[in-house]
């Protein structure tokens, strides 16, 4: 007995041992969405459920993180007739982290996330290093592409800006950030080798009293398309419906955020111009509350008026959300 007993106490030290340096992360969400479309387009009805997990396995300075999402269903609308769709599970990210003497190394496949001004991309085969020399960040990126995947990041702070350049194959990209008697302002260009094709991005945010107010200024020249997925919109859609963005559209977006009765309360103004019988305008009321369960319900009530077009709706989403 005292054999499968101390057998039994070695087991479960070998495990604990073998799992010490796993971790998991992650988040699911089921949201219910009701579509209200202007004119004679019936209304939809839908549920769709996202899962993600964040799988990091680490010794010393080497880690290795493997990223998974989930689709879930879309439930038969009884009016519409539409059909469910497949679920599935996806490997998106997976790479390996470590350090060489003061340079650190990532190598594998992930996302680059998106901004306000483009949309993220994920791509396989990628390298980055990075390193500090004075006080100056550097940073290389390239991936099995070749030269036309690779970039150079030069970032510092002068004078409590933040600042970084970096140089692409056919572009830069250039951020600012700094916060001056409690106003955040953040920069972000996006300017083109190709004629009337820049981007560019201006925030600023601070809070007045119990209330968090932010506005932001996505600019985008005749030739260039803002199609990014943030806090103005998400505008990666290429459906043509009402947040598919044309060449030299403009966006422009202001937010009030406030706690009331242990609510967070959001409201939201986007506005979308730059061409005639394209002008878009959509009002966003968000209510979020934790449970005592640990999941968060949330509450999305969406008036778009898109103008000149039939893409007018009113859409109430439903959401039960869960991180661990």
């Amino acid at each position: 007995m005292k054999k499968q007993l101390i057998a039994a106490a070695v087991a479960a030290t070998v495990s604990a041992a073998a799992l010490a340096d796993i971790s998991i992360t992650g988040n699911a969400q089921v949201n219910y969405t009701n579509v209200d479309n202007a004119g004679t387009t019936p209304d939809t009805n839908k549920f769709t459920q996202e899962t993600a997990l964040k799988i990091v396995g680490k010794t010393g300075d080497t880690s290795v993180v493997i990223g998974l999402g989930g689709n879930g269903f879309d439930a038969p609308d009884a009016a519409t007739g539409g059909s469910a769709s497949a679920e599935q599970v996806d490997v998106e990210d997976l790479y390996m982290t470590t350090k060489v003497g003061d340079i650190s190394i990532k190598a594998g496949t992930w996302d680059n996330g998106n901004n306000e001004l483009r949309q993220s991309s994920r791509g396989t085969g990628k390298f980055q290093a990075n390193t500090s020399v004075g006080g100056i960040d550097l940073q290389f990126n390239t991936s099995s592409a070749g030269a036309s995947a690779e970039e150079f990041t030069v970032g510092t702070n002068v004078g409590g800006v933040a600042l970084s350049f970096t140089q692409k194959n056919t572009g830069e990209t250039i951020k600012a950030s700094t916060s001056v008697a409690g106003v955040n302002l953040k920069y972000l260009g996006l300017p083109s080798d190709s004629t009337t094709a820049d981007k560019s991005y201006v925030e600023l945010s601070t809070k007045v009293g119990s209330v968090d107010v932010k506005v932001g200024q996505a600019t985008a020249d005749a030739l260039a398309t803002i199609d990014g997925d943030t806090w103005m919109g998400d505008f990666e859609d290429t459906t043509g419906g009402a947040y598919d963005l044309s060449a030299g559209q403009d966006v422009m977006s202001v937010e009030l955020a406030t706690d009331i009765a242990g609510n967070r309360v959001t409201f939201r103004n986007t506005k979308i111009d730059g061409k005639a019988n394209e002008d878009t305008d959509f009002n966003k009321l968000i209510v979020t509350r934790p449970l005592a369960s640990g999941a968060t319900f949330e509450v999305t009530y969406t008036a778009l008026d898109d103008y000149g077009t039939s893409n007018d709706t009113d859409t109430l989403d439903l959401e039960l959300r869960v991180n661990f």
